[in-house]
């Protein structure tokens, strides 16, 4: 089969042990082996007794730390008239390389079109397709009863506890303020989590047809008619909303330094919100929309852009360090450049979306931890576990701990890589990170218990990735809310009724 690496590794069916390693979890690190069967962590300890013929691999002076989870990616997404050149198979094959052993994809169906069949033809294209695990969330692109019921289905019955909007894309994706209100309270009453594409969509239609009427006609008109305090404005907007029916939030691909503030200081008054930056608004900057050559300005164009100030990568990495974002996703939704070149005499026909899903975990290793910002365990934190709490796969997923799925990375944290389109294993034919050096790469990664990657090399096999399906009601997420809903339920005011006079209106 073309693409795949025919290599006979030599591991035993089903039984492995990583002698000699350091785990790496979100609270703690330590020295010890792990041993693995069935694709399920079965023991944890120093010098581990095992059976003969157990294969073996050496993590001597590695850290061994739980597969990343990539938190929002969109395989083979059918988007502008086009579709992403990464498919199920590839994007994954791409995660796995990175170190990325679990993606969570988004069912996006046209508006009008019932979710529950935008559901099950995701279904259809990830299952004969995809090499790690994966799961998904869904899109609510329009707002009716239908779609109100069929959210509870997809909740009860499909294994799905997350649901996106829209603030950005008008007259495709969009809702109205009202329509989002509704959005969250259904979110609310089935127990599952709300997220929002934050931007706002009014505002864009309008200037991006200024910019046209300027003559810009380029990728820099893109970011220009969309800045940030645009999507800070969005970001504040959906978590004033939410908040008014007590919903849990999460902002998807936090990109500018306006909206992160908006999240932050929300959280400091209580919020129950988690916000995401992505590996492009952590591992590079907007300036390249102004670039001379615009196929290579064009590469970068996504939503909402990539900012130009060039220490928003700074800045989002700092508070992903402290605790006021959350997780890490990509947004891998990757377009070739000829793809790209739909939109070479307008911005506005420039297929949205960028890659990441296989560098993630370099990046924000390269840019946290080796930068001396972040902890390996708040690494381990922000790549994998937190997105295992908040989608409700922990400790299923997100630890390495004896009954967790053996999704488990090796890392040599001395060894070093350059990105490069030329290397990468991706379809597309551009690397938004070209040239970035990382220190930190993945040596092996095991997915269900098999050595998938060694060295680099890869050997993984179509549609050996599980759906995985995630219950309603997380407590990481839902705990707070609940408590809320006791102590703070509206109370009337217990009075005489008035008898006092009242003034006459005069007829209409």
């Amino acid at each position: 089969e073309k693409g795949v690496c025919k290599m006979a590794f030599m591991f035993n069916q089903g039984k492995l042990i990583i002698r000699n390693g350091t785990i790496v979890n979100a609270d703690r690190q330590f020295k010890s082996d792990v041993y693995i069967e069935d694709g399920i962590i079965k023991q944890i300890g120093e010098s581990i007794r095992v059976p003969e013929g157990v294969q073996e691999v050496d993590a001597t002076g590695k850290l061994v730390m739980p597969g990343g989870i990539d938190t929002h990616t969109h395989m083979q997404l059918p988007f502008m008239g086009t579709v992403a050149v990464d498919d199920f198979y590839i994007g994954t094959k791409a995660a796995l390389a990175g170190g990325t052993t679990m993606i969570i994809d988004f069912v996006l169906g046209a508006r009008g079109k019932s979710l529950l069949e935008s559901y099950e033809q995701w279904r259809k294209w990830a299952d004969e397709k995809v090499c790690c695990d994966y799961s998904l969330h869904v899109g609510v692109t329009w707002w009716s009863p239908q779609v109100s019921d069929e959210m509870e289905v997809l909740v009860k019955e499909k294994g799905v506890n997350s649901f996106k909007t829209f603030l950005a894309y008008k007259g495709v994706f969009m809702l109205r303020d009202d329509e989002l209100l509704k959005v969250f309270q259904r979110c609310k009453e089935i127990g599952a989590l709300a997220q929002v594409h934050a931007e706002n969509g009014d505002i864009i239609a309008e200037k991006s047809q200024e910019m046209i009427d300027h003559g810009i006609t380029g990728p820099e008109g893109h970011e220009m008619c969309r800045p940030e305090e645009v999507e800070a404005e969005a970001t504040k907007r959906s978590i004033t909303i939410a908040n008014q029916v007590n919903c849990p939030l999460y902002i998807v691909h936090v990109m500018s330094k306006s909206a992160a503030d908006e999240i932050s200081s929300a959280k400091r008054k209580g919020s129950v919100l988690f916000g995401e930056p992505i590996a492009a608004s952590l591992g590079t900057d907007g300036t390249n929309y102004w670039h001379k050559c615009w196929r290579h300005a064009a590469a970068y164009v996504m939503g909402p852009p990539i900012r130009p100030d060039p220490s928003t990568p700074g800045y989002l990495m700092d508070l992903l360090c402290n605790g006021d974002l959350d997780c890490t996703g990509t947004d891998n939704c990757t377009f070739s450049g000829n793809q790209k070149a739909l939109g070479k005499d307008d911005f506005r026909r420039i297929p949205n979306g960028v890659n990441g899903v296989e560098d993630r975990m370099s990046v924000v290793w390269e840019k946290g931890v080796y930068s001396g910002k972040m902890t390996p365990c708040r690494f381990v934190d922000v790549t994998s576990t937190t997105a295992a709490k908040i989608f409700n796969l922990y400790p299923r997923k997100g630890v390495i701990a004896v009954g967790s799925d053996a999704d488990i990375v090796v890392w040599d944290a001395e060894a070093s890589r350059v990105i490069s389109a030329k290397t990468h294993h991706q379809a597309v034919d551009f690397n938004i990170f070209e040239g970035l050096e990382c220190h930190g790469v993945p040596v092996y990664v095991i997915s269900q218990g098999k050595v998938v990657v060694d060295n680099g090399k890869i050997d993984v096999q179509k549609g050996s990735g599980r759906f995985i399906p995630r219950q309603p009601w997380c407590n990481h997420v839902y705990s707070r809310v609940a408590q809320r809903d006791k102590v703070n339920k509206p109370q009337k005011v217990e009075r005489e009724p008035y008898t006092g006079p009242v003034i006459q209106l005069p007829p209409q």
